[in-house]
């Protein structure tokens, strides 16, 4: 199921908007494909995941993708199991992407440090409205 969504992101065509993969067990590796897909994607608008485990190395894959992608605007990725390292590559990608406007990173594994990471983007980010961390 999982290659099906991956495979109709990677098609422009494919008029997906929203993409809900919530409790799906996505790895780093799944994160890792999902962020290729993310890269050249122009009709994804919202990508939810949660529950899952993508780590920080996944969230450096989407926070890379993050920096190609011009039309996601709501990036939910809760319970990830994030650190504070997987932090500092979406504050780096927050300093990049100008379409985000939603990013919730709650019930993550980000301390102090990696709150830090994010405050710090924000100064750079003018499109970011909302943002949780709790």
């Amino acid at each position: 199921m999982l290659a099906s969504y991956i495979k109709r992101l990677k098609d422009n065509n494919a008029g997906l908007t929203t993409l809900n993969l919530w409790n799906y067990y996505i790895d780093a590796d799944d994160a890792k494909a999902i962020a290729e897909a993310l890269k050249h994607n122009t009709s994804l608008t919202q990508l939810s995941l949660r529950g899952d485990n993508i780590g920080d190395d996944g969230a450096k894959d989407i926070a890379e993708a993050l920096k190609h992608n011009t039309s996601l605007t709501m990036l939910y990725l809760r319970s990830q199991n994030i650190g504070d390292d997987g932090a500092k590559d979406i504050a780096e990608a927050l300093k990049h992407n100008t379409s985000l406007t939603q990013l919730d990173l709650s019930n993550n594994n980000i301390g102090p440090v990696g709150a830090q990471y994010i405050a710090e983007a924000l100064k750079h980010n003018t499109s970011l409205t909302q943002l949780s961390l709790r």
